[in-house]
């Protein structure tokens, strides 16, 4: 008799961020995010964003105890239909891109958030 081994699946991503309100207008209003929570619990708050559609949040907080300082979560891949355009509304924002390049597995280009948190973005094809 063989035991399964039980499915699990991603479901939140800690981003730490030493402003969430600054955080939050960079993810909200630069990247298109949408809030899926902002609420307070005791003195903290919970505030998590995601793409539209997508089964994985981003949870902006503080770094718990023992965690590293913001700027320490890196190469967080997410995808886009139009690198060009992201690219584009990035750099309008005064984010600055490295990128966009060819590569083997389609175009990709690098950025970061206000606290140094890198990012891949990649159009596949």
């Amino acid at each position: 008799m063989t035991t399964a081994t039980p499915r699990v699946r991603i479901q939140t991503v800690t981003i730490p961020v030493a402003d969430q309100d600054r955080a939050l207008t960079f993810y909200r209003d630069v990247l298109g995010f949408e809030v899926r929570a902002d609420t307070a619990y005791g003195d903290a708050r919970w505030l998590s964003v995601a793409p539209e559609g997508s089964a994985v949040d981003f949870t902006l907080h503080p770094p718990f105890p023992g965690q590293a300082a913001p700027g320490w979560q890196q190469g967080i891949v997410l995808h886009t239909d139009d690198i060009e355009g992201v690219v584009a509304a990035l750099g309008a924002a005064g984010v600055p891109v490295t990128g966009p390049e060819k590569v083997g597995w389609g175009v990709q280009a690098q950025f970061a958030d206000p606290d140094g948190n890198g990012f891949v973005l990649l159009q596949q094809g």
